[in-house]
């Protein structure tokens, strides 16, 4: 089955540490994600590889909880997870130092959809969709660590 390679980039104006900082608080992604509603850990470990949690989204009418791990974790460079749930998959978030303060965010997703969400279509629609909803996440991040302000969440992503 052919599952969908999903990759969104942006370059920050600060360096890898300022970005880890932020994204190294599991629970602070609610902060910058327009998907994810809320983070529930599972256990008390909040960071580091082995770390579960279910995580609510939601975008347009669908409303998801995946278990998610973090499968590997490099200080200040790498988070790595995997999902469970409706959605299955693995995904990464990479942080590259460019030089003069700035740092290249990569978020790589490979996903399975299930089969209501578009049938036989389900993984192009659902590249399609998260591919713009990612986008838009790492805008929010990318202001929030450059202008040191949260973003506007909506309180639905619109299809």
């Amino acid at each position: 089955m052919f599952v969908p390679e999903i990759t969104v980039e942006t370059l920050i104006e600060a360096p890898a540490t300022e970005i880890w900082n932020v994204i190294e608080d599991i629970a602070g992604h609610v902060n910058w994600m327009d998907d994810a509603v809320a983070i529930h850990f599972v256990g008390n470990q909040q960071l580091g590889i082995g770390t579960v949690f279910a995580c609510e989204t939601r975008i347009g009418p669908f409303k998801l909880v995946d278990r998610m791990e973090i499968t590997e974790w490099a200080d200040g460079r790498t988070i790595g997870i995997t999902h469970e749930g409706l959605v299955s998959g693995s995904g990464n978030f990479i942080l590259t130092e460019m030089g003069k303060g700035q740092t290249k965010f990569t978020w790589d997703e490979s996903l399975n959809f299930p089969f209501w969400m578009g049938g036989p279509f389900r993984n192009f629609f659902g590249k399609q969709i998260l591919g713009r909803v990612w986008a838009q996440n790492l805008k929010n991040l990318k202001t929030l660590i450059e202008e040191g302000r949260p973003t506007d969440q909506p309180s639905e992503i619109q299809l």
